[in-house]
């Protein structure tokens, strides 16, 4: 799997001007693959496990699939701000696009866990569908200040 954003079509996964870095959006979604992120299951070995898998069927069937995709996507914010010479740190705004609001507070834990100190300024907003699959729950995008 790699770690850094991949685009599903012809654009860029980013674009750097001057000290600023522009990610487009990313979802859960592994091109090379060919896998959507449905939930724990999918990501890592041991992942789900430090993110928030209980064990428990009902809950985990529920929570999984926003918290996984949650972890991916960010992790994959991370690792393509990495590829661009900076850190989640120098992330200073972040564009969530949710299928469904009520996912906001499993999703914002998630977050937490890359941004522990200060958070990014940050947009929220639902919408009806996101390509390529209605399993998509999220999507996020990210602009970073990354100092010469």
């Amino acid at each position: 799997m790699t770690e850094t954003a991949q685009p599903l079509a012809r654009y860029s996964a980013y674009a750097r001007r001057g000290d600023f870095v522009f990610l487009s959006g990313i979802i859960a979604v592994d091109p090379g693959a060919g896998k959507v992120i449905r939930g724990y299951e999918d990501l890592p070995a041991g992942v789900a496990d430090r993110i928030g898998r209980t064990g428990e069927f009902s809950v985990d069937a529920k929570d999984g699939p926003i918290i996984a995709q949650s972890w991916y996507v960010l992790d994959r914010v991370r690792a393509t701000i990495e590829d661009a010479g900076g850190t989640m740190g120098d992330v200073f705004k972040l564009v969530q696009y949710f299928r469904n609001l009520d996912h906001f507070p499993r999703y914002n834990i998630v977050r937490r866990m890359f941004f522990p100190d200060t958070p990014p300024v940050s947009t929220v907003v639902e919408v009806s569908a996101m390509m390529p699959s209605p399993d998509i729950l999220i999507e996020v995008e990210a602009t970073a200040w990354i100092k010469p």
